[in-house]
């Protein structure tokens, strides 16, 4: 027996026989060439192939698994289609004569030396694509096969070094019952499509393929990251059971999707959707969402060469409106620059992106491209109950600002006669000064709503994407809460919705302090929704105050909080978590 830590990447327990899948070979050999012209013609006819593959691939994943699965082989396509890109592959090869599978490898090294550099995880997650793209259309220049997802004809754990997005996607669930890799984290494009295959999986195992063997024994707990290797006959019992618990909570979870959210004692709150994409609400739906909380409009600008055109905007945007009917929706202006380039923009290198140049400071600049998106948004207000949020406001000016060209263009819209809903406005809550400014704040916006994600990071003075001050991201710290209380009794003040889209407002431990402080919407990933409404339904909001004023009154710090949580909410506290 072989037990491994990973990274949990898809929910479930599996227990099957191993299947390893080997990573193709992929080397050369770097050499110059008498006709770059012949190169090129193999570079192009090798991108051809890629683009047909992944087209087809497209439209299998878009029939079997919806839309929202198959989007990310619609932007593989799209890489395939930067010219820029591409250009710069063929200029090496004319300048250097060199064949093209060392041009190619060459500019894309460069391109993922560039999107690792950066701390934003969606770009770190394009570095996957670009890679994932490229190793197919190297395949082709070398005449070598990819993994193929046909050859597994029987029930088994898959075995990887690494998983593309485009493997993936061709499992059937039916027999690939789990999988495991070495590398990966819990937000790529591979483990999202597993937690859409509904395939449990643990990634960034490092070594795990050096020490299973095909048709061994391989149990995957997707819910704690742990893969045992030839496990003995009682823990297979175990994992028997536990798989068969899981699978009974998960039913039970399922019939919560058409109810409201309500504590025990009769307390209703309102959980709401993140999402990044129009083709996200369905799922979301399906997964009991209440509204969109937080819909992410950075996205649209980033996975395309050039800005999104007024039309392209309000189809969009009108899309969520219709799919969601009365439900509220949430919209976020653009949250690029910074750590979220959009390289056409050709915006200035910065030190410290974070606290730089991007979000509300970048639209407030670029009021051309601020307007065209506002414009979209207030002629899809007309299609269902709309309100637009501004990221990274510091100061009441910004917000002015931002309101003034959000009138001066409501009034347009109106001029030209077309229908305007009732739109309100919000900020979201980011920056240690905006929650100290919250009572003045409340008082001029019609919403607020905390991105706990940023506002944790400036308020610790640390990097969440640096391990080495990972430890100081506390969500628990009392100086946190505190902050997360000033807001929601200065919207209370004011008679506003105090709401929260940052990844806390479906975090199980901190769900019950978030309900004694008396928010009102909780905004979340959609698969958090169903546990996250279970959990409240067995709260009783009185004991939940309680709660809320201990952690806000006697503690000084995240182990403390913690430490009461459990012991609220589990009476066997001492024997499960001393």
């Amino acid at each position: 027996m072989k037990k491994f830590k990973g990274i949990a990447a898809s929910d479930g327990i599996a227990i099957e026989k191993a299947f390893l899948l080997a990573e193709p070979d992929l080397s050369f050999t770097t050499y110059t060439v008498n006709n770059s012209d012949v190169e090129i013609e193999r570079l192009n006819k090798a991108i051809q192939l890629s683009k047909d593959e992944l087209f087809t691939i497209y439209q299998r994943t878009q029939k079997d698994l919806g839309r929202h699965a198959a989007e990310v082989f619609s932007a593989h396509i799209e890489i395939l289609s930067d010219p820029e890109f591409f250009e710069q592959v063929t200029q090496l090869i004319s300048k250097k004569q060199i064949n093209a599978e060392a041009a190619l490898d060459a500019i894309t090294k460069k391109y993922i030396e560039t999107f690792n550099a950066l701390t934003d995880s969606y770009m770190k997650q394009r570095a996957d694509d670009v890679n994932d793209v490229i190793k197919r259309v190297m395949s082709h220049l070398l005449g070598v096969t990819l993994n193929d997802p046909a050859l597994v004809d029987r029930k088994v754990i898959i075995i990887a070094h690494e998983l593309t997005p485009s493997v993936t996607a061709q499992f059937v669930p039916q027999l690939v019952k789990g999988i495991v890799s070495d590398l990966g984290g819990k937000t790529s494009h591979s483990a999202i499509m597993s937690r859409t295959l509904e395939i449990p999986s643990v990634v960034g195992l490092e070594n795990i393929i050096e020490n299973v063997q095909n048709g061994d024994v391989v149990i995957v707990d997707g819910l704690t990251g742990d893969v045992i290797v030839d496990p003995d006959n009682d823990q297979i019992e175990m994992y028997r059971a536990k798989q068969e618990e899981y699978q009974q909570q998960r039913k039970a979870l399922a019939k919560l999707a058409a109810k409201d959210t309500m504590s025990n004692d009769g307390k209703k709150t309102l959980l709401a959707a993140n999402i990044s994409s129009d083709s996200e609400v369905e799922f979301a739906i399906q997964h009991g969402a209440e509204g969109i909380g937080l819909f992410r409009t950075e996205f649209l600008y980033m996975k395309t060469d050039k800005l999104p055109t007024e039309e392209e905007q309000f189809d969009i945007y009108k899309h969520v409106l219709d799919l969601m009917g009365d439900r509220p929706v949430t919209i976020r202006t653009a949250d690029i620059g910074g750590d979220k380039p959009v390289p056409y923009l050709k915006a200035p290198k910065q030190d410290n992106p974070f606290l730089g140049y991007r979000a509300i400071r970048l639209s407030l600049d670029r009021e051309d491209i601020f307007r065209t998106q506002l414009r979209a948004l207030i002629r899809a207000s007309a299609f269902g109950k709309l309100s637009i949020m501004f990221p990274m406001i510091a100061t009441i000016e910004e917000f002015r600002q931002a309101k003034t060209v959000f009138n001066e263009e409501l009034a347009k819209v109106q001029a030209d006669k077309l229908p305007v809903g009732d739109i309100k406005l919000g900020i979201m809550v980011e920056v240690p000064a905006t929650v100290i400014l919250a009572d003045q704040f409340a008082s001029e916006v019609d919403f607020m709503s905390i991105g706990t994600n940023d506002l944790i990071q400036y308020t610790m003075a640390a990097d969440r994407g640096n391990e080495k001050v990972a430890y100081l991201y506390q969500p628990y710290n009392p100086a946190v809460l505190r902050m997360i209380k000033m807001v929601i009794e200065a919207c209370h003040n004011n008679s506003i919705l105090a709401c929260m889209c940052g990844e806390m407002a479906g975090d199980q431990l901190a769900i019950p302090i978030l309900l004694g402080m008396g928010l009102d919407e909780y905004s979340m990933s959609s698969r958090q929704i169903l546990p996250s409404r279970s959990l409240i339904s067995t709260l009783d909001s009185d004991k939940m105050v309680a709660l809320a004023n201990r952690t806000l009154s006697f503690y000084s710090t995240s182990n403390d909080v913690i430490k009461d949580v459990k012991r609220t909410l589990y009476d066997d506290y001492e024997n499960t978590y001393k």
